[in-house]
């Protein structure tokens, strides 16, 4: 396994709060990782930085060893969800999918289906976004992160919304993609995710990261 991600010594400013202090991390390849951490500890911030949605203050962070900042860094192979996904409340799950694939390259439809088909979705449903229940709408935005086969998946609190029977089946398509190569990074509150998915946990407070070794440390929230 290689670096896939190299963060080096990066902070986040919003006027005079500092959100990240001076962060330094690795991710390997092929591994799924987990950020743990109270609400405003800084995970959302960092997810974002990593994406390249926002800007560092400081430091650089380098995909597949070039800086995030590059055009030949890693674009298009970042498939992502921060914070809640927002979809077009009139169209089905679908057309959402083929509208947004629109705005980068003509869509292939097959991916985009076999997508909707893999967290559990019709994509020939005609059923619009805005009757779609919680659970619903955190499929398809995870069908969404994944419909172009990205090599980076960052899921900011991904099983926001599913039933114990979607946590399950998300469970499974995770590891089934971390299987085909896929590194994941992601933030979660849930000690099972933590025990079940990742291989490695960092744990972020006051926005300072630390990995953790004892993956059974961490209390069911």
């Amino acid at each position: 396994m290689w670096v896939l991600i190299a963060v080096y010594n990066i902070s986040k400013r919003y006027g005079d709060q500092l959100i990240l202090d001076h962060i330094s991390a690795e991710f390997h390849t092929g591994n799924i990782y987990c950020i743990v951490g109270e609400n405003g500890s800084g995970k959302t911030v960092f997810l974002k930085c990593i994406c390249g949605l926002i800007s560092c203050s400081e430091g650089e962070i380098h995909i597949k060893g070039i800086p995030l900042r590059s055009e030949n860094c890693l674009s298009g192979e970042i498939g992502a969800i921060i914070e809640r996904p927002g979809f077009l409340p009139n169209y089905s799950g679908y057309e959402n999918l083929y509208y947004l694939a629109a705005l980068l390259h003509t869509p292939n439809k097959d991916q985009i289906r076999r997508a909707m088909y893999k967290v559990g979705l019709d994509p020939d449903s005609r059923k619009k976004v805005k009757h779609y229940s919680l659970g619903m709408k955190q499929r398809l935005g995870i069908a969404q992160a994944i419909m172009e086969h990205p090599k980076l998946l960052v899921l900011d609190e991904p099983m926001n919304g599913l039933d114990n029977n979607g946590v399950r089946e998300m469970r499974e398509l995770f590891i089934a993609l971390k299987k085909e190569g896929t590194t994941i990074l992601m933030a979660t509150h849930s000690s099972d995710d933590v025990r079940e998915l990742c291989d490695t946990v960092h744990e972020m407070d006051c926005g300072v990261i630390s990995k953790r070794d004892d993956l059974n440390s961490f209390p069911t929230t």
